[in-house]
């Protein structure tokens, strides 16, 4: 099974992310700007948590919070649940599962290597499963 890492390798490390003070407004303008669902929300101590638009949705819409007035680190999430290089895509599902979330920072030595997100993984796994589908067939076929 592939490691979070190669999926990082094929997908690229590059990661948005936004201050807690910025406003909601601004997260929501670059998250549309990169088509992106998520961002990780970073201040001089690295990171302290995401917002994603589900978060924006249920503390924020909801609640009647204007985008414009009301800041990141409102709405954020504060326990954000991380992955390391080392896991398998497998792994990585199971704890997206079990926690609810649909990105994962990944995190080795206290430094942000990349973030994958639920799509990421399937893609990743019906990718695998398809090639290895594919050397069964010509296996087969011989």
């Amino acid at each position: 099974m592939k490691k979070i890492q190669e999926l990082l390798d094929q997908k690229g490390d590059r990661v948005w992310s936004i201050g807690p003070d910025a406003t909601v407004y601004e997260a929501l303008t670059l998250m549309a700007e990169h088509r992106i669902g998520a961002l990780l929300v970073t201040d001089s101590t690295g990171l302290i948590g995401l917002i994603s638009e589900r978060d924006y949705a249920r503390e924020g819409i909801l609640r009647g919070r204007s985008s414009k007035e009301t800041a990141v680190r409102d709405i954020m999430t504060h326990r954000v649940v991380c992955a390391t290089p080392e896991q398998s895509l497998e792994e990585a599902m199971i704890l997206m599962t079990e926690k609810r979330v649909r990105h994962l920072p990944v995190i080795d030595g206290g430094q942000v290597l990349g973030l994958v997100s639920i799509g990421d993984l399937v893609k990743s796994i019906i990718s695998e499963q398809k090639f290895i589908i594919e050397q069964l067939e010509h296996y087969i076929s011989q």
